[in-house]
């Protein structure tokens, strides 16, 4: 299926002592990044650079977080392709996508638009207004609390999950909390939007969705494609080690969603929904 990890050689400089820096010649290991091209009935719709493994978790998270699919049972095959590499080794690096009787299929439209987004993620007003008028599920009306306590602690829970990142130092992680602090999956990418991506699309296949009362904490910033993806989930509370954009800030606004970041014990700032965090808006 692929190496999530390869060795490399690497030359480490120890400045400790600038007049003499000390020069050492050792492999390092790397987590790995490869291309995976989505493809829907054979025909291509997107490619995303990711950390193979999970590859069907992130292709049904992505079909969900872009409003393709409403369900994991819209889908009614995933398979890899036999795709190979210059020495015929096959790479599993194309997911075929074969969706279940009634489903739309993407148009060439949505391609060309998963071509200039996949980078970046969708942006701008436009896209929120569109957001609010697609997503099935209503956070609003999601009543979830959780302890700023106990929210402060789960940046820590998730790195104790993050095997990959302690071999390499440079993968990103998503985690899926209940309320009451209880990790029930934790996903690890080079992309942070894949991460996000193989956490939803494992709940949709376990039949959660959508994942109210439930907190996704993520190890990178919160931008708008992150945010975007809690809302189409049904997830009222994000939580992120790093900064949100001004996008994912007026996003999570909008939709009433809690967005919390620079989540690292013993502080958290709070930019929307506060009174999920038990603190009145």
């Amino acid at each position: 299926m692929g190496r999530v990890t390869q060795r490399t050689p690497a030359l480490r400089i120890d400045l400790g002592d600038p007049s003499a820096p000390v020069l050492t010649r050792r492999p390092d290991t790397v987590a790995v990044e490869e291309p995976m091209e989505i493809r829907v009935a054979g025909q291509a719709l997107t490619v995303t650079m990711r950390t193979p493994g999970d590859d069907f978790d992130l292709t049904i998270g992505f079909l969900h977080g872009e409003g393709l699919i409403r369900a994991a049972s819209d889908v009614r095959q995933l398979m890899h392709c036999l795709d190979e590499d210059e020495s015929g080794s096959p790479t599993y690096n194309v997911v075929d996508v074969t969706l279940a009787e009634g489903v739309a299929q993407p148009t060439a439209r949505d391609a060309r638009r998963f071509v200039t987004t996949s980078a970046c993620g969708v942006c701008g007003t436009a896209s929120i207004d569109a957001l609010r008028r697609t997503s099935r599920y209503a956070v609003h009306e999601d009543d979830t609390v959780v302890d700023p306590a106990l929210l402060v602690t789960l940046p820590d829970r998730l790195r104790e999950r993050q095997k990959v990142f302690d071999r390499t130092g440079g993968i990103h992680a998503a985690g899926l909390f209940t309320a009451d602090g209880e990790l029930l999956v934790a996903r690890e990418d080079v992309g942070r939007h894949n991460a996000v991506d193989k956490v939803i699309g494992w709940a949709a296949r376990e039949g959660r969705l959508p994942l109210s009362g439930h907190v996704l904490v993520v190890t990178s910033r919160a931008s708008f494609e992150l945010t975007q993806k809690a809302l189409m989930a049904g997830i009222p509370v994000l939580a992120a080690v790093s900064a949100p954009s001004s996008l994912a800030i007026q996003l999570a606004q909008e939709v009433d969603l809690t967005l919390v970041g620079f989540v690292r014990p013993p502080r958290m700032t709070v930019y929307s929904g506060g009174r999920r965090a038990g603190i009145p808006d």
